[in-house]
């Protein structure tokens, strides 16, 4: 069995979240997410509309997500791919070439992002929307 894992905050679920972990699972057999906690979060000044455990519900409803685990530090992959036996870590190509380090331990894709989505440019069309 071929396994894959992906990272990310995964909040407000928008279509380009589900085409990264679809492109994701079509590279494998079972597709572990590993989503940022809010601990995590609070110390990357990152604020999420969902709680962690919103978001792992979420995503556990997902048809492409075989296991959700957490997120809690810049250094826990190599202990991850490690642990979950990663045959693939896969992350949107906006961070190409920032988690090569991982190529001793497994293969590392990074796929392109979808045009024109963000949970950043959700929050700000939101923002306009609201103070418009």
């Amino acid at each position: 069995m071929k396994k894959v894992i992906t990272y990310g905050t995964f909040d407000l679920l928008h279509n380009g979240h589900i085409n990264i972990l679809r492109r994701a699972k079509e590279l494998g057999d079972h597709l572990t997410v590993a989503i940022s906690t809010d601990e995590f979060n609070a110390i990357k000044n990152k604020k999420a509309y969902h709680s962690y455990e919103n978001r792992k519900m979420i995503l556990e409803a997902i048809r492409y997500v075989d296991e959700v685990i957490p997120e809690e530090d810049w250094e826990q992959k190599i202990d991850d791919v490690k642990n979950h036996n990663i045959d693939i870590f896969v992350m949107g190509d906006d961070w190409e070439g920032k988690f090569d380090f991982l190529k001793d331990y497994c293969e590392v894709v990074y796929l392109p992002r979808t045009v024109g989505i963000s949970t950043t440019k959700i929050k700000k069309d939101l923002f306009k929307i609201n103070n418009g």
